[in-house]
């Protein structure tokens, strides 16, 4: 009999999904992975592909003979995202949060008075980003569907329970720019309750909680142990943020040293902001709070940094200006080429303006293909999403500088506030050097940071939570002059502020 010495986390994301085996020091033996797109319902809307990736799954980890080591199974998934059962399986497909959920004049009216920032600390976000809005919108649109409703969970919990077959519910995902949820008192918000979704959710659990093992006829069909332990699972930057502050400890207090700012990236860059305070949150400018896996209220800001950087790249390769010295950024700031927000259609601090770039204060006309070398569109998205990760470092920690121009944070250039103290960037972005050292420039009073660890911290995050997450390595990013970079960003945030 195979020793079940390795454990299997499912890190589904919103562009790609990965199936990772950690041996017991948290190596990795083998990974797979494969895009992840919607699919149309069978209801007409655009939906997340849960039997897609199912059936991956199954055949992926079937010809898997590591598969048969697993002692342990957890998900890490993208958060707005909402499962509902019937009583045999899905009640209905779960919605894609990119749908625009189109609610007549009266809906809308009434499910904006019911949300409240100052309970939820979630802001109003276009699409389904607000999960509540996907449930107004089905409950509305499909009653017939809405009836077969028997129980509600995240999208981790749906994983959990099609292996183990415990529903549960957990806090990072109910959290997560919801409408659900009422940090403060760790409840289901009053517009859950008024609405009657909140009985329907499945049981709270902690993240790290054992449901049980897999069920046995889904072990034999995916190739699982039937002895292996399925876990509940978690919000995928919530993971990232659990390999720095959680160590399974029962007391939930926030544990003690300097302050600290987690940069994820991926689709989506999150910076995260344990310590902080939540009155800094500005519901127009997507800052948020998330809730940690231990229920804690974390002051968070987004913008959608994957797409953007695509985006101002236009083709060109993300490496097509290396970043084995600074001359690429340098001449960035000796040109005064800026690129301003947005270049996304969802969330972010700036997302109902349309981006454009600036090439010495004249803005550029012509597409970016033709209008910039390869090099200069690499280095200005990387410049591009170090000045935005810049600003909302400087917005979550109040940045001296602000006063007098609420709508642009840090118009000093730095960030000079004490709780910039710590930065840690995860993600593909950790791997950017121009990025790294644009934004190492950009906050000359922090100690900036990437983990070391060669597996990214979402799916990391996830096995530390199984086997209490060992200490993270973490590498200072170095402090190269970027002559001139301090009035470059200021000229960014005064362009920003009148354009």
């Amino acid at each position: 009999m195979d020793a079940l010495d390795l454990t299997l986390v499912i890190d589904i994301g919103k562009s790609n999904a990965k199936l990772l085996l950690f041996d017991a020091g948290g190596a990795v033996l083998e990974q797979h992975s494969r895009a992840n797109a919607s699919v149309t319902a069978a209801l007409g809307y655009p939906a997340l592909d849960v039997q897609g990736l199912a059936q991956w799954m199954q055949t992926t980890l079937r010809g898997c003979a590591n598969a048969r080591r697993c002692g342990h199974v957890i998900a890490s998934t993208h958060g707005a995202a909402l499962v509902a059962l019937d009583g045999a399986g899905l009640a209905w497909e779960p919605l894609d949060y990119e749908f625009e959920l189109a609610l007549d004049g009266a809906a809308a009216q009434d499910f904006a008075a019911g949300c409240d920032f100052r309970e939820t600390l979630s802001p109003d976000l276009p699409g389904g980003l607000n999960a509540a809005r996907q449930l107004w919108w089905l409950q509305n649109t499909h009653p017939a569907a809405w009836r077969r409703t028997r129980c509600l969970m995240p999208y981790a919990q749906y994983w959990a329970w099609l292996l183990s077959g415990v529903a549960s519910s957990e806090r990072s995902a109910l959290g997560c720019h919801s409408h659900l949820w009422n940090p403060h008192r760790g409840t289901f918000s009053s517009l859950a309750v008024a609405r009657g979704w909140a009985p329907l959710f499945a049981p709270l659990r902690w993240a790290h909680e054992r449901l049980g093992p897999v069920r046995a006829d889904v072990a034999h069909r995916w190739g699982l142990p039937p002895a292996a332990q399925v876990h509940v699972g978690v919000h995928d930057s919530n993971a990232c943020l659990a390999r720095y502050l959680y160590l399974l400890r029962q007391d939930r207090q926030r544990q003690s040293g300097p302050a600290l700012t987690l940069v994820t990236s991926g689709t989506w860059t999150v910076l995260m902001a344990p310590g902080a305070s939540a009155s800094h949150l500005v519901a127009h400018q997507d800052m948020l709070a998330n809730v940690d896996v231990m229920g804690r209220i974390t002051p968070t800001a987004r913008f959608m940094g994957g797409r953007e950087f695509a985006c101002l790249l236009d083709g060109a390769s993300a490496d097509a200006a290396d970043g084995a010295d600074v001359a690429d950024l340098q001449a960035l700031i000796d040109g005064q080429l800026h690129a301003l927000p947005s270049f996304a259609p969802q969330g972010g601090p700036f997302a109902a303006r349309q981006g454009f770039v600036l090439r010495q204060g004249q803005r550029l006309t012509t597409p970016l293909a033709q209008a910039l070398t390869a090099r200069q569109r690499a280095a200005l998205a990387a410049m591009y999403c170090a000045q935005m990760s810049c600003w909302s470092i400087c917005a979550l920690w109040n940045a001296p500088g602000m006063a007098g121009t609420p709508d642009v944070p840090g118009v000093a250039g730095t960030a000079d506030a004490p709780g910039a103290g710590t930065v840690i960037v995860e993600g593909p972005l950790a791997r950017n050097r121009n990025y790294l050292l644009a934004l190492q420039a950009l906050l000359p009073g922090a100690v900036c940071h990437t983990n070391a660890d060669s597996v990214e911290g979402t799916a990391k995050g996830a096995w530390g939570l199984v086997h209490v997450a060992h200490a993270a390595l973490l590498e200072p990013l170095a402090r190269v002059p970027l002559p001139g970079i301090a009035a470059y960003h200021r000229h960014w945030l005064q362009a920003l502020n009148f354009s």
